[in-house]
């Protein structure tokens, strides 16, 4: 159980029932009387925000979340699949769930999925996913001035900057928490 004077940004709290997260936290101590918790919570279900303000003392309940190992297997446009790679069962998930992790989804990627109860509420992609050039202008002679980049589209239909001599068909490592290209990468 967390108390006020607990909250801080990225704590997971349970309220009336459901999942929040902590997107933003301020403190406030006024000349007189309490202090005071300023949050802003997203629901982790449903994604609404609010902010709320809690006085010193308050106590709240940790929200029960678990996440397991699970493959990525297919969408069937708005609904995203993943199967636990032990006991075989399939999960749904809608795209609003799975978030800009789509840009970076493939095909048998092993991902954490959030848990709340029985109930699948989030993914966590590995940090680095290595991807395929699928479209890119070739390298021209003589585009050498520093930071120059181009943009390529991967197989996953995401566009990202890469240096110029990166080309059609090799494979980079991309960022997933940022969406930036990392490095080529050999397969």
């Amino acid at each position: 159980m967390y108390e006020s004077g607990d909250l801080k940004k990225g704590l997971k709290i349970e309220i009336d029932g459901e999942p929040y997260i902590i997107t933003q936290f301020s403190f406030v101590k006024p000349g007189k009387g309490q202090a005071l918790y300023k949050c802003r919570l997203k629901n982790m279900v449903t994604g609404i925000q609010f902010e709320r303000t809690y006085r010193s003392g308050e106590k709240f309940n940790e929200a029960h979340l678990e996440e397991h190992e699970m493959e990525y297997l297919y969408n069937d446009g708005d609904n995203y699949c993943f199967m636990n790679t032990s006991t075989y069962t399939q999960e749904f998930l809608k795209k609003e769930q799975v978030g800009e992790g789509m840009d970076f989804l493939k095909e048998n990627t092993i991902c954490n999925i959030l848990f709340f109860g029985e109930k699948a509420i989030g993914v966590s992609l590995p940090n680095f996913m290595d991807l395929k050039i699928v479209k890119s202008d070739p390298w021209a002679k003589g585009d050498t001035a520093a930071g120059s980049t181009k943009p390529a589209t991967l197989e996953t239909g995401y566009v990202v900057q890469v240096p110029p001599f990166v080309e059609e068909g090799e494979y980079i490592r991309v960022d997933t928490r940022t969406g930036e290209y990392v490095e080529r990468v050999k397969k």
